[in-house]
């Protein structure tokens, strides 16, 4: 056995000194500080079950993190969503029936019209069978009677409009050729081959035009005798019509839906009689005006002013274009642009004057909304929905009105069921 080196010998003793020298040194802590002994190590110790380590997350509830406004914009956005399906949807339902859909409008327009005159037949003691029977007759036979006028009158008068308008379209072309525009005669030649053209390129589009006439005249028929029945049905039985429309409604808001269906139905008899009269006298002032003037089919004419005024603003402007085309083409130039200064002046009249003293408060609808609404109705329906668009603002807007009110005071105007008359005592207070 080797012997070990004498370096490694002092080591191991300083090593064993340092030793000795710790153990005294715990030694003293120890009594100085008993609390700081550590305590001996159990035999057998029990075994500890873990301890579930928890993280503080002082984070708020994510909802609440949202700001209130985005929240807000969100719940009225789902349900702006809602109401914007269901409309399309229902937008989509009309205009599959649209047909019946207008023809039942139209009968309710028509209803409004009559229907004081069957009140007042009733209450001088006639059956309301035969109040309702002669009213729709009356109306029905003027109806006919106005449309076969129209139809005469531009028949008999066919042939010399023919020749009006012939020389009228010479005289412009001389007017053109001779006038302030510097036309030259290359290029009114030019603008006529161009129309030919365009008639030549589009005839199978007019062919197909023609014939799809057939069918628009299919589905008007249709539509007048679906409007007819409908118009019968509503003269004669419009109270118990109404009442059965009520059991649709959920019972909490029957009691608002019965007050608010008799002013609906006072502002449609408003605007539709108001209506009437300012489109009459429309009628008859410009028809007198362009007969003085010597515009040929004048009467025809005035119907057409008639009939278009029903289209809020855009009838107008159309019925008085036409007017002043078929004086320009017949009577020339001078004698059109008088008969622009008599349609304007009765379109002023009767937007300032006629329309608020006949149609008061009942119907007051802001301009901008009719405009919209007129447009709506067109891109739509068409000019029915054109015709209809504004009474349908007009009434929504009253019964919008009337159930707002109704919500903030219960009591007010609230109409049970049962109370309905089965007659109305006032022509336009109480609903079909």
């Amino acid at each position: 056995m080797s012997r070990v080196p004498g370096w490694l010998g002092k080591v191991g003793a300083g090593l064993s000194e340092m030793g000795e020298r710790l153990d005294e040194r715990r030694a003293e802590v120890e009594k100085d500080h008993p609390e700081a002994a550590p305590e001996p190590p159990a035999e057998h110790p029990e075994p500890r079950e873990p301890v579930p380590v928890t993280i503080a997350r002082d984070r708020p509830d994510p909802s609440l993190a949202v700001p209130w406004g985005v929240r807000v914009a969100a719940e009225a956005g789902w349900r702006l969503l809602i109401l914007a399906g269901t409309v399309w949807v229902l937008m989509r339902v009309i205009s599959a029936v649209q047909l019946v859909v207008l023809a039942f409008v139209a009968a309710l327009l028509i209803t409004a019209l009559l229907q004081p005159t069957v009140a007042r037949l009733i209450r001088y003691g006639f059956p309301r069978g035969v109040a309702t029977a002669l009213t729709a007759i009356l109306g029905f036979v003027v109806m006919g009677l106005i449309g076969w006028f129209v139809t005469w009158q531009v028949m008999a008068n066919i042939d010399n409009l023919s020749d009006q308008v012939q020389n009228g379209v010479d005289d412009l072309r001389n007017w053109l050729l001779k006038g302030p525009f510097h036309v030259t005669e290359k290029q009114i030649n030019q603008i006529a081959k161009n129309l030919r053209e365009a008639i030549g390129a589009n005839t199978d589009q007019i062919t197909s035009a023609g014939l799809e006439g057939v069918q628009v005249i299919v589905e008007a028929l249709t539509g007048i005798l679906l409007t007819v029945f409908s118009t019968l049905f509503l003269l004669y039985d419009g109270p118990r019509i109404w009442q059965w429309s009520l059991k649709l409604v959920p019972a909490a808001a029957r009691p608002a839906m019965a007050g608010a269906g008799p002013r609906a139905w006072r502002t449609l008899t408003a605007y539709v009689r108001g209506t009437v009269i300012v489109a009459l006298i429309d009628a008859v002032c410009i028809g007198v005006g362009i007969y003085f003037l010597g515009v040929p089919m004048a009467v025809p004419l005035a119907v057409f002013i008639f009939l278009f005024s029903f289209i809020p603003l855009v009838g107008a402007v159309a019925s008085g274009a036409l007017a002043v085309v078929v004086a320009l083409v017949t009577q020339g130039v001078f004698t059109a642009l008088l008969t622009l200064a008599v349609v304007l002046a009765v379109q002023q009249i009767e937007g300032h004057i006629l329309q608020p003293f006949i149609l008061g408060r009942a119907v007051r609808v802001h301009p901008l909304a009719v405009v919209l609404s007129v447009a709506a109705g067109g891109m739509v329906a068409g000019i029915g929905g054109a015709v209809v668009a504004v009474p349908l603002v007009a009434v929504l807007n009253t019964v919008v009105s009337y159930l707002k009110s109704y919500s903030q005071e219960p009591g007010r105007g609230a109409t049970a069921v049962s109370s309905l008359p089965a007659t109305d005592p006032e022509p336009s207070d109480q609903a079909p």
